[in-house]
């Protein structure tokens, strides 16, 4: 997120030291002004958008209890007879393609609190009962 920002500052002080467009060509808005404030704007929701993660960033620590589900645990799960393993992540690090659930989604939010053994049932449109194989962080 750090680097990001600091991309998008550069990338601020570049499009505002370059030339901007007159806002007027004739007697109708220019389409490259348009472009730019777009763009301008943008900028600055996304720039914003990042001041405020990282002004409440928190960094998690593993619990205690290294065979619980917390945010931060690599989960190995056994379900309909096979295996599959997700981290359990905030929503902003989301990405089930990578495996990253959030836990408050459906699953994330059945497993957090559970154990090594257990058993989860989840209540989603199709009924699974998820087995905790192993809890890792």
């Amino acid at each position: 997120m750090k680097e990001e920002y600091s991309k998008l500052l550069e990338l601020k002080k570049a499009k505002a030291q370059d030339e901007t467009p007159q806002a007027l060509h004739s007697e109708e808005l220019d389409t490259e002004f348009v472009a730019y404030r777009e763009d301008m704007e943008f900028l600055e929701s996304r720039i914003a958008e990042i001041e405020h993660i990282l002004k409440h960033v928190q960094i998690i620590s593993p619990p205690k209890d290294k065979k619980e589900v917390q945010l931060g645990a690599k989960v190995k799960l056994a379900v309909n007879g096979q295996e599959d393993e997700f981290f359990i992540v905030g929503t902003l690090e989301a990405d089930p393609n990578l495996g990253k659930i959030s836990n408050e989604s459906p699953v994330g939010r059945a497993l957090i609190g559970s154990k090594e053994g257990e058993e989860v049932s989840i209540n989603s449109e199709t009924k699974a009962r998820y087995k905790i194989i192993k809890v890792k962080y």
